[in-house]
């Protein structure tokens, strides 16, 4: 059954939306007056560098511009919508920055093998690139209600009361898409010979936070 149509949570921001629909570019600043300083947090808390979060901001802003009709207010409330989109944006960079580090261990691991007394670290640091990548795979793998919470989680170290509000739903909403995805995650990366195939346990914490 679908889920009725529901009121914005932020009119002003839903007017916002629609008259940059219709081309105001002023509409464009006073969203981004709304709602810029906490896109930037999300940012800046997963990447760490002010520099690359600010152009997660502006890139998003930009999609924003570019495809005001790509929001869905059936869907979810703007502020979470627009700060899904920072989480992905964000995300997608850190797995570039990620990417630029691989190829660079891959040159220090190649001087290592000239040096017997590095071998074992060099195994222990591949060994973590791979449960790396299962991970964010596993996790590319949920829906989409639960890869948002625990992304969220994972990459942005929110507790789940923050996520709640990140997302405009009930706590208790959170913890069973939460709840749900780590189940999925554990069978997922048990099949695959993951962390979670190993013994390590991947239940949230009881106090609301999975850092």
């Amino acid at each position: 059954m679908d889920e009725p149509a529901r009121r914005p949570e932020n009119p002003a921001a839903a007017a916002l939306l629609v008259r940059i629909g219709a081309g105001d570019r002023r509409a464009v600043d006073e969203l981004y007056e709304m709602f810029g300083r906490q896109a930037f947090a999300l940012a800046r808390r997963i990447l760490l560098d002010d520099g690359l979060a600010e152009d997660v901001v502006q890139e998003v802003f930009l999609s924003v511009w570019r495809t005001p009709g790509a929001f869905d207010e059936r869907r979810a409330a703007v502020s979470s919508w627009l700060l899904a989109m920072v989480h992905h944006k964000a995300v997608d960079a850190v797995r570039r920055e990620e990417g630029h580090r691989r190829r660079g261990r891959r040159a220090e691991d190649d001087m290592a093998l000239s040096a017997p007394t590095a071998t074992v670290d060099a195994e222990e640091q591949a060994v973590d690139r791979v449960v790396s990548q299962q991970v964010r795979t596993a996790l590319g793998e949920l829906p989409p209600a639960q890869r948002e919470a625990l992304g969220l989680a994972y990459y942005g170290g929110y507790t789940q009361r923050e996520v709640a509000a990140l997302t405009g739903v009930p706590l208790g909403t959170v913890k069973t898409r939460m709840l749900a995805g780590m189940r999925k995650l554990r069978v997922d990366l048990g099949s695959s010979g993951g962390p979670a195939g190993d013994g390590r346990s991947t239940a949230a914490p009881t106090d609301g936070s999975i850092r």
